[in-house]
């Protein structure tokens, strides 16, 4: 294995052309240092990339004319690009990202990753993220990897041979922690809520935050639960030590905690590194929903930006303001759904952090609307459970206000009164 520095690496990259980078927590830094100084030298570089941890640099209004992001999902770090113009936004199902490569629908010139060095047998690991780089990797016309020894070693489709990759380059720096939130006393009364909504034997799929970690927390006396997610992050650690997830009703990957990326902090990072019962797949696998209809009590908790008193959810953007991304929310919801058994729930607070209510008339407009009302089955706040499966409009207004914060209830009954004729 060969390996350059990173300005050899990034050497040859020519104006116009698309790079796919590494997300979360395996960023190639060194890499995109490397690229970014090269910013005079090129213009219209585009630039490819779900959510990324740390300052992304080349997405500042000085290099506005020679990077240009498109995201699959958007983090924090490029929210503001967004809103100006620097930067755009792909809506796709996370599952079907993968195929945006291999199809060639969104060619890729270039594919910088991070992995973990060589094992005896001359293969790296994508460790954290295996997601949609591995369709990356497969599909870029040449593909430069960092070399970390601090990434952890994954089992799943992310160990590649060496001969997959052009050029390495050698770095040794800690990978980017993302420590849990704290949990308010609002978080826990949700994820108690929801907790009481999984049954033993139930395969659950979560994101990250503090309200998943509250699940999570409230999930310590439950038995056999499965896990089948896109994500994962520190929270379940505990759950799998003291011997709550065993995984042994699932149907697919028994006896597995299957995701597509992890984040976290070092103990996280450190659980799976060569750990045999966790798998890191291609999110063309892990978010098929023919796959996880099969499995039994599929339960996926996703979280909203605010839905409307028919049930329809926005978890993408505020208004026309685009927050983060469609994701993988409807390749789980619909799987769960049809699931033996299976419960698709939406946990959120009653209102946002300037009091507003989270469960409104009408959605803002422009607000986009991942989720239908048409999939949407269990509302979870702080104040209680609304289950809107089978309930007419009328029905899902009346289950929603009762969970609604008692400051806007009010509101909301005029509202639903206007519009339903109730």
């Amino acid at each position: 294995m060969s390996t350059v520095s990173p300005d050899e690496a990034v050497s040859e990259v020519r104006s116009r052309q698309r790079i796919y980078v590494h997300g979360m927590s395996a960023f190639p830094r060194c890499l995109m240092d490397a690229l970014v100084a090269r910013a005079d030298e090129l213009r219209g570089v585009e630039i490819v990339h779900l959510h990324t941890e740390g300052d992304a640099t080349y997405a500042r209004p000085e290099f506005q004319d020679s990077f240009f992001v498109n995201n699959l999902f958007i983090g924090s770090n490029v929210r503001q690009a967004v809103a100006e113009g620097r930067a755009d936004y792909v809506p796709v199902f996370l599952s079907e990202i993968p195929a945006l490569f291999r199809k060639g629908v969104m060619p890729l010139d270039w594919a910088f990753v991070t992995v973990s060095p060589p094992d005896k047998h001359g293969c790296v690991s994508l460790g954290v993220s295996v997601d949609c780089s591995l369709a990356a990797v497969e599909s870029a016309e040449r593909v430069v990897a960092q070399v970390n020894p601090n990434m952890p070693r994954t089992h799943g489709d992310g160990n590649l041979p060496v001969s997959m990759f052009h050029q390495f380059v050698e770095v040794d720096h800690p990978l980017i922690e993302m420590p849990p939130p704290p949990m308010t006393e609002r978080d826990v009364k949700i994820g108690a809520r929801v907790a009481e909504l999984v049954e033993d034997g139930a395969t659950l799929q979560m994101g990250i935050g503090a309200i998943p970690n509250a699940v999570l927390a409230a999930l310590s006396g439950h038995r056999r639960l499965g896990v089948h997610t896109e994500m994962f992050s520190d929270g379940l650690v505990d759950l799998v030590e003291s011997g709550v997830v065993t995984g042994e009703e699932k149907t697919l990957y028994r006896g597995k905690v299957v995701s597509g990326f992890v984040s976290g902090t070092k103990r996280l990072y450190d659980f799976v590194d060569d750990n045999p019962r966790v798998l890191l797949l291609d999110i063309a696998n892990v978010n098929d929903t023919s796959a996880i209809r099969k499995l039994p009590k599929m339960t996926a908790i996703n979280s909203a930006i605010e839905i409307d008193l028919t049930g329809q959810v926005c978890a993408d953007s505020i208004g026309t303001k685009l927050y983060s991304g469609v994701g993988g929310q409807m390749d789980f919801v619909r799987g769960a759904s049809l699931s033996p058994g299976g419960k698709p729930i939406f946990a959120l607070p009653s209102t946002t952090s300037k009091g507003e209510s989270r469960i409104v008339p009408v959605l803002k407009p422009g607000a986009g609307v991942v989720t239908t009302r048409a999939h949407v089955h269990f509302v979870v706040t702080e104040h209680g459970v609304a289950d809107l499966y089978g309930k007419n409009l009328r029905q899902r207004a009346t289950a929603l206000i009762d969970i609604a914060h008692p400051d806007h209830r009010e509101a909301l009954e005029r509202a639903a009164v206007e519009r339903f004729h109730r």
